[in-house]
């Protein structure tokens, strides 16, 4: 079977992983995740990519974004990626692949979905028991939000602003809403969808997105039709 093209369409957040291959250390050093991090900034700059969240694992990257374009998000992808891979590669002697294929996205309902996911994205290093708070992992996004530094990657979106009327109180109900933690069923959907590429949202969104792209964003009943009982 064909796999599905990426689902990418602009003015939508999109949740991206992109893995090493076979799981394998995409870091070995500092400077590496410094590097990672010049070259998103360069490319969601040069390619029109606004980027509200991100977190560097040993393995694996998430990052959180809105594209200005259809293919603002791919260009930027493959830029960065590939100008990784020579980094890396030249720097460890290595030759070959680095990434685990392709990286996988999808498009979230904003309103449903987006702070939810931030917040997910900055627990990636609680969960795998590399800090005991999110503040306390350098290599994420999280301390521009909580007001623990400036990061001039982080481009906000709308939704933040909602969180309270001054830079403090933003800044203090994110914090608590990261503490208090992603329930198991949203943690488990944020996952799947950007794996598997089906939009994330309530029915009417993924109806309403579903008319603005020929892609299929949801996944539908594999098999034959049911037949409906002939009566009489």
């Amino acid at each position: 079977m064909a796999r599905l093209p990426r689902l990418s369409l602009p003015g939508y957040p999109h949740h991206v992983i992109q893995r090493g291959n076979n799981r394998q250390a995409i870091f070995a050093s500092a400077a590496d995740y410094r590097t990672l991090l010049d070259l998103i900034e360069e490319n969601t700059k040069k390619f029109g990519v606004a980027l509200h969240a991100y977190v560097l694992m040993s393995n694996h990257f998430h990052l959180l974004v809105t594209p200005e374009s259809a293919d603002s998000l791919p260009r930027m992808m493959q830029a960065v990626g590939r100008r990784y891979v020579r980094h890396f590669n030249d720097r460890q002697g290595r030759t070959g692949t680095l990434w685990e294929g392709r990286y996988r996205s999808t498009l979230i309902q904003t309103e449903s979905y987006l702070l939810a996911c931030m917040a997910y994205i900055d627990l990636n290093p609680v969960r795998a028991a590399l800090v005991a708070q999110a503040r306390d992992y350098p290599w994420s996004s999280h301390g521009h939000y909580a007001g623990l530094r400036s990061d001039r990657l982080v481009t906000p979106h709308p939704l933040f602003w909602t969180l309270g009327n001054t830079p403090f109180a933003r800044e203090a109900a994110y914090a608590e809403m990261v503490h208090a933690g992603v329930p198991a069923g949203q943690q488990t959907a944020l996952t799947q969808s950007a794996l598997s590429g089906w939009a994330l949202g309530d029915p009417d969104f993924v109806a309403d997105l579903q008319k603005r792209t020929e892609r299929r964003v949801s996944k539908t009943r594999v098999g034959r039709p049911v037949r409906k009982p002939v009566a009489g």
